[in-house]
């Protein structure tokens, strides 16, 4: 296979090749723009995210992909789901929010917890931090596809997989021909 990949390669002119080159790099940035885009619309840095846990369940499944929203001007409220950052850990975590704190002054602090889980998060806070504040919080859920992130997670277990795919998909826009 890796043959007819190079001979398909030898075979085509100079300029077909820079075509599809160019093609390639216009679906990359073409998807780039568009996550961007999203980014703006939704005011959050992730606008969507997989579900990686059963912490969730039967809310959320492992593999849901969640859309999110991340205005600032919009108050978070005791049994919104949301999804948040903590110092330390680099995947996000999406748990209900529990409690809310109101200070005087208008800022909030809450407490979250999976609807699966028999205690709250704060044993997965950062070490002496009791509550999550609006900082923490990478975005709100709207709503959910079920399933749908499971190629993610397949991918994420079984890098090789990830890795074939994505040469599988490389190969085929280089060496696709309009017709």
């Amino acid at each position: 296979a890796a043959m007819d990949l190079f001979g398909d390669l030898r075979r085509m002119n100079k300029r077909q090749l820079y075509y599809q080159v160019l093609n390639f790099a216009m679906i990359v940035s073409s998807a780039l723009m568009i996550w961007k885009g999203l980014i703006v619309i939704t005011g959050s840095e992730s606008p969507i995210v997989v579900v990686l846990s059963g912490s969730m369940e039967p809310a959320f499944h492992r593999g849901d992909l969640l859309f999110l929203t991340n205005f600032h001007d919009d108050p978070i409220r005791a049994g919104e789901i949301v999804v948040f950052k903590v110092e330390g850990r680099d995947i996000p975590i999406v748990h209900r929010v529990i409690k809310i704190h109101e200070k005087e002054n208008g800022d909030i602090k809450f407490l979250t917890k999976g609807d699966n889980n028999e205690v709250d998060d704060r044993g997965l806070y950062k070490e002496g931090q009791n509550w999550l504040e609006k900082k923490d919080v990478v975005g709100r859920a709207r709503g959910f596809l079920p399933y749908v992130g499971m190629v993610t997670i397949i991918m994420n277990d079984y890098p090789k997989f990830k890795y074939a795919l994505l040469a599988v998909m490389g190969a085929y826009v280089l060496l696709k021909r309009e017709s």
